[in-house]
């Protein structure tokens, strides 16, 4: 059977109406029932479009005009935002965004979780959605004769020169603009992608909001930093609150920022931050949420969700420094973390001593493995507690928690679609989803993290 060609054609120039917003944020028109992705236009919006591809059973058009305007649209305040691709929709308002994300997390709870009265509370939002990020990573390349730092254009590994950042603390921006400009006036070369030459890969700017400290990382191609010392100096003399300045070398072709190999230059291993008067001590590349205040908010709604009373045995997947642990410690009778990268580890037992915590106790491995061996020695957890990566958790983890029976499980997400492909395998498994909360951990972007208190069926 000949396959039916789509209602448009690439070129085609259209005026359409916005219907809805992907997960991504553009914005979704159909011809005659065919998808139509559209960055950069709004619900309710009438636009003109020139459609740039198509495919089977959708296709993608650049937004060319608005001809009506959605009430919730705005001018981004960032004078790159339609090259970056850094953020998708600074140009909503902040209270149509926070919308937006409860509205996606709803859509997956119905649509993958198979729990559409599952409740979905309104999103935590920000007092003010800027300036929150503590952590900048800003990859270097060798532009049109120049040296460049700043993010990738949207699906692209082309470089949009930046001077700042507004999701970025100030601090951040300091560092970035002053290691760019030591480079290039120390003529150190930039790092470039096809030909695997240069030195400068990745500047890495980490701020504790806290205390003030500030940590630059420089990320090299090879160990051999030319003029080593005058770009110390150069980095002490402009970056105020400077305590640690750190080479990281990654020799390998790969999109990934780090190498294995970190040598600090000057100064500290660590810098300090706390949240919520727990206090972190943050090395080049530990996990550390990049949004302190939203991270008290999240995790204060985990220890709700949590519902402890002093006396339960609590296991933390996925424990990561350490940060939910020492949270969930200060209600718990004992906290037990398992997290399979090894430096983290060893950060979450310095910050559990940091903090004068004693009912922690901290494992390397795969929390699959190392849990039913926690069971085998007779620790049982009255809670679970998993914050998995964006892949959600290992179905053997999920498994493991139905055998173990515990009486909550709180799910931390940063993926509300592995969130509820999850949540479906643990309802079947016996438990219940009480409700979720979304927090926004990153205003001006499709991104949002959730929490999810679950019971078990008595």
């Amino acid at each position: 059977m000949k396959k039916q060609a789509p209602p448009v054609q690439k070129n085609e120039t259209l005026t359409v109406t916005i219907e809805d917003l992907t997960h991504e944020g553009a914005g979704v028109a159909k011809v005659n029932g065919y998808a139509l992705f559209i960055p950069q236009a709004l619900p309710g919006e009438t636009v003109d479009i020139k459609v740039v591809k198509t495919k089977a059973g959708y296709g993608y058009g650049r937004l060319l005009q608005v001809q009506t305007k959605s009430e919730h649209r705005v001018e981004p305040p960032c004078p790159i935002f339609y090259k970056c691709g850094g953020c998708q929709i600074q140009h909503m308002d902040y209270s149509a965004q926070l919308a937006y994300k409860q509205k996606q997390v709803k859509d997956v709870m119905g649509r993958v979780a198979k729990l559409p009265d599952v409740p979905v509370r309104p999103v935590i939002g920000m007092d003010d959605p800027w300036r929150y990020r503590n952590k900048s990573q800003v990859p270097v390349a060798f532009q049109k004769g120049d040296l460049v730092a700043g993010f990738y254009a949207k699906r692209s590994h082309s470089i949009v020169d930046m001077d700042q950042c507004i999701i970025q603390h100030k601090e951040n921006d300091i560092v970035v603009q002053t290691v760019k400009q030591l480079a290039k006036e120390l003529r150190i070369p930039a790092y470039q992608e096809q030909s695997h030459q240069g030195v400068l890969r990745h500047i890495v700017a980490r701020y504790g909001k806290t205390t003030g400290q500030v940590m630059v990382v420089l990320v090299t191609k090879e160990k051999k930093l030319p003029h080593k010392e005058a770009f110390i100096s150069g980095i002490r003399k402009h970056v105020p609150g400077v305590v640690s300045i750190v080479q990281n070398i990654n020799n390998k072709r790969t999109n990934v920022i780090f190498g294995q190999q970190t040598d600090v230059l000057w100064g500290e291993h660590y810098l300090y931050d706390e949240i919520n008067s727990i206090r972190f001590a943050i090395s080049a590349r530990s996990f550390y949420q990049v949004n302190p205040e939203q991270t008290n908010r999240l995790y204060s709604k985990a220890l709700e969700y949590a519902d402890l009373t002093g006396n339960e045995t609590v296991i933390d997947a996925y424990c990561g420094i350490g940060t939910i642990s020492l949270f969930l410690a200060k209600k718990a009778c004992h906290v037990y973390g398992v997290e399979i990268v090894p430096e983290a580890i060893t950060d979450a037992k310095r910050n559990a001593k940091l903090n004068q915590i004693t009912n922690a106790t901290f494992a390397v491995g795969e929390a699959e493995e190392v849990i039913p061996r926690w069971h085998d020695q007779g620790i049982d957890a009255d809670v679970i507690v998993v914050d998995p990566p964006r892949k959600g958790c290992d179905e053997a983890l999920l498994r493991t928690m139905i055998e173990m029976k515990p009486k909550r499980i709180v799910y931390v997400s940063c993926n509300p679609g592995t969130l509820a492909r999850d949540l479906r395998i643990l309802e079947d498994g016996g438990y219940k989803t009480e409700e979720v909360t979304p927090v926004d951990m990153f205003p001006q972007t499709t991104h949002v993290e959730a929490v999810a208190s679950l019971v078990i069926n008595s």
